[in-house]
């Protein structure tokens, strides 16, 4: 069983790594600046519980028990973050009033975002410990949180519209590079479970 510092340092691992959800944070901080981010906290929060509550209840044994689960989510999210990348891209000027992160948007992405069966299925499941599990990584996932907005925030994107724009560009950009990477692996993984399902 992981003690709770070991837990603490394999969520704070994964949660840190640049992501469909910490980009739209980052992008959150630049263009709302770092209070007006934080107020999408509960957003991320309710997207990643979406997903990470019930396989946590339903413990590491829905690993083995739904392995298209892992494939379909994954495939999920590459049409999910393409559709972004596409969003950004195409949005308006930053001088209009259209912003490019909303709590919805981020609800959905944190929702299909890959680290959520991570942490659903290895790494907060425990019969003893759930509740306090959950708790931790609820704080985790807010502070966080406050880093990526914080870094959107230092980057200045309010008030200077062509840096907001190259910043959108950027992230939109990054986000298509992820999701062919999602799609890729999706696919691979797909191809591999076809194959063993054809030789069994």
């Amino acid at each position: 069983m992981m003690t709770p510092l070991d837990l603490s340092l394999a969520v704070l691992a994964l949660l840190l790594t640049p992501g469909p959800t910490n980009t739209l944070i980052l992008l959150a901080g630049a263009e709302r600046g770092l209070q007006g981010a934080l107020r999408l906290i509960p957003a991320e929060l309710a997207g990643y519980f979406l997903t990470v509550l019930p396989l946590a209840l339903l413990g590491a044994a829905a690993l083995e028990g739904l392995p298209a689960l892992r494939i379909a989510v994954t495939l999920a999210a590459a049409l999910w973050v393409a559709v972004l990348a596409v969003r950004l891209w195409r949005l308006p000027g930053p001088d209009s009033a259209v912003r490019a992160v909303s709590a919805r948007a981020l609800v959905t992405t944190t929702a299909l975002n890959p680290k959520a069966l991570i942490f659903g299925l290895v790494l907060l499941p425990s019969p003893e410990r759930l509740g306090w599990n959950l708790a931790l990584f609820a704080g985790l996932v807010a502070l966080v949180a406050v880093f990526w907005a914080a870094v959107g925030a230092g980057l200045g994107g309010a008030g200077q519209p062509r840096a907001m724009l190259v910043l959108r560009r950027l992230a939109s950009v990054f986000l298509a590079a992820m999701s062919l990477l999602l799609a890729l692996r999706g696919v691979g993984a797909l191809a591999v479970s076809s194959y063993e399902v054809v030789h069994l």
